[in-house]
Parts: structure tokens; sequence; C-alpha cells
């Protein structure tokens, strides 16, 4: 099944370089919001209390939040979990350099939100400490920089260097880019948010693959056209497949984001972005800076050794 006619040529390469004055735009301001105003860290990167609580019927959450708001929790997250009688509140520590909390304390914060939430019934109190939240932090950094050099590793041995460069980068790109929106409308950053980053590395990743495997295949094919017919070529024959994709999957995610509530709202939005991000990166970012690392026929098609006939 294809979603374009197999004759489709469209020349991507010809708008190369207004992508990349495009992408260096949208990275620079990224890194500025990453720098100026920071991540919003969720509860499992600075450490907290979080609460679940029921009520007997549909929680206000406006009032809930005034309530907490005027007993000293000015900066507490309240969102619906579950049913509408069901509440999860978030209360970060108000001292985010403290090593930890003991169970007194714990416990004088749960009986400070029974006086403001009377007729709230406690289900459940998770504690994070800030050491925890730590340790999350590092061990996500570690978890980005090992998938970005393990597929750079496997793209320089199946591939090309120039290859593994340009999809390195592409891959760099997405994250930057989906994190420059989180910090610049200081939207929660939490666990479930970096699962759906890694997640969009490797959506981003299987897209590059499988042009760049098309390329390698046309590079032998196609053997008077140039780099950049080549290029072109292999992104239109991929390009069905690519949409098609692309927007099946968004379709779910735009489910998820619409309904399935505040929980996942971060983890659907950072998808979204990836999702667009990421087809547009595979072309634009991963194909063009492989040319423009000078990719030819050399590269890719091993040349015949000559044999002399001579005795």
């Amino acid at each position: 099944m294809e979603f374009f006619k197999s004759n489709i040529n469209i020349n991507f390469m010809a708008q190369r370089k207004w992508a990349a004055i495009c992408s260096i735009i949208l990275f620079v301001f990224s890194l500025g919001s990453l720098a100026f105003h920071g991540l919003n860290w969720g509860l499992d990167f600075t450490g907290g209390s979080q609460i679940q609580l029921q009520f007997p019927s549909s929680a206000d959450l406006g009032q809930i939040r005034s309530s907490l708001k005027t007993s000293g929790f000015p900066e507490a997250v309240v969102i619906s979990y579950g049913t509408s009688k069901d509440v999860l509140v978030t209360l970060v520590p108000k001292d985010k350099n403290t090593a930890g909390m003991n169970d007194k304390a714990q416990a004088q914060i749960v009986q400070q939100v029974k006086v403001a939430l009377p007729s709230a019934t406690v289900v459940q109190v998770n504690y994070i400490g800030p050491s925890v939240g730590k340790e999350m932090t590092t061990k996500s950094l570690y978890a980005i920089l090992l998938a970005l050099l393990g597929t750079m590793v496997y793209i320089a041995f199946r591939f090309d260097m120039r290859f593994a460069i340009g999809s390195t980068v592409a891959l760099i790109h997405d994250p930057v880019i989906i994190l420059g929106i989180f910090s610049f409308f200081n939207i929660e950053f939490n666990l479930i948010t970096l699962a759906a980053v890694l997640t969009v590395i490797g959506y981003s990743l299987n897209d590059t693959i499988v042009i760049f495997d098309r390329v390698r295949e046309n590079f032998r094919k196609m053997r008077k056209a140039s780099p950049i017919e080549v290029m072109n070529q292999s992104i239109n024959q991929t390009l069905s497949r690519t949409i098609m994709t692309s927007a099946l999957t968004l379709t779910v995610v735009l489910a998820l984001f619409f309904l399935a509530g505040a929980l996942l709202y971060g983890f659907s939005l950072a998808l979204i972005i990836g999702i667009i991000v990421g087809t547009y990166s595979s072309i634009y970012v991963a194909g063009s800076l492989t040319l423009a690392l000078g990719l030819n026929r050399q590269h890719i098609v091993p040349q015949l050794k000559e044999v002399d006939a001579r005795p």
C-alpha cells in the first residue's frame, strides 16, 4: 500500500539550506530557554510527597488548590487521578537542599493536608527524597548519552561514519527541541516524559535507518546519479512508508493527549513534538548533513581492484 504514487519526485534537498537555518534557530532557541528557564522538574527528580486522595463526590480541583495554598502549600500540583472523585496532590519540599525527611515530618504534612481538605480520604502516600531525585537525574542523562553513543557506533559499522555523524546530530536535535519547548512553556518534566524522549530517539532513528538503507541500495543501482539525486530518490521511495507510519502513530498519541488526562499530558505532548520533529530531522538534518560531509559513491560501493592479467 502506498500513500503517494511510486513515481513521485520531490526535490527535498533543494530546501536543505532553509531547513538548516530553521533547525539552527530552533536548536539555539531551545538551548537558550533551557539555560535561562531550566526545566520544571517533576517529583521524580526534585523529591517530595505524593498524596492520593478520594472525595465523596466529584472533586473541585480549583477549590482544592485554593485550600492547599491557604494551608501553606502554594506550589501544590493537583490533578485528577482515575475517576472524578480521585485526586493526586504533589507537594515539592520547601527546602530542596535537605537530605531527606523523617517519618514524623511526613506524617505532619499528611495531617496538614487532612486539615485543609477535611472531606478527603487519604488513599496512599508516597515520598521521594532529594538524593533519589538527584540519582534519577544522573541516570537519565547516562541513559540518553549511552543511547546516542550506541546508535553512533552501530551506524558507523553498519553504514559509514558520515551516516553516523548525520544521524547522531539528528538524534541530538530532536530531544533538545522537545526539552526547549517544555522549558519555555514550563511544562513538568518527569520520568514518564523522559521515557517519551527516549522513545522519540528510537522512532527518529528508525526513519533515518530506512532512508539510509535505501541510499546505500540506490548508490549501487543509480551509477550515474549524483549524491543529491540519490538522496532525493531514496527519500521519495520511502515517503509513503514515512507518512503512513507517522500519521498512524500521531493519531494514537493525539488520542492520548486529549483523552488520557493530566498524568499522560507530558508523555503524549513529548511524543507529538517528537514524531513531527523526528520525521523532519530524518530528511533535512540527517540526510542533508550526510551530504554536507561529502558522501559519495566511493564511500558506499567498494572499488573493484584491477587485476593484472599479465603473466
